[in-house]
């Protein structure tokens, strides 16, 4: 009985934390349009920066690489989006990484 309710306990913040990191406002269906007009020119297989879909990060590493804006420094693309663009394609990314709920590749 004690065990079952210290997994319970661990499920739930488990849940409460990766909520947190969700991003706030996005929109997922606008995100995988522009991920897909935007990004996969550079980011599909054998192509300059390399394949990269959802599952390449988990949900964390998703936010934390668009909170650190890493990838402005490095590309004229993210230079060109709004704010509400790059919302979009990190909460596309975040719905569907790896450790989601859905994970995809954005086939």
């Amino acid at each position: 009985m004690k065990l079952m309710k210290v997994l319970i306990v661990m499920m739930l913040v488990v849940f409460a934390s990766t909520a947190v990191l969700a991003v706030e406002g996005g929109n997922a269906r606008k995100g995988k349009y522009l991920f897909k007009k935007s990004c996969k020119t550079c980011h599909s297989a054998g192509a300059e920066g390399g394949e990269v879909t959802p599952l390449a990060k988990t949900m964390g590493q998703w936010d934390r690489f668009f909170s650190k804006d890493k990838h402005k420094k490095n590309a004229d693309a993210w230079s060109e989006m709004s704010e509400k663009d790059l919302m979009d394609i990190n909460q596309f990314l975040f719905d569907h990484a790896v450790d989601s709920d859905s994970p995809e590749t954005c086939g």
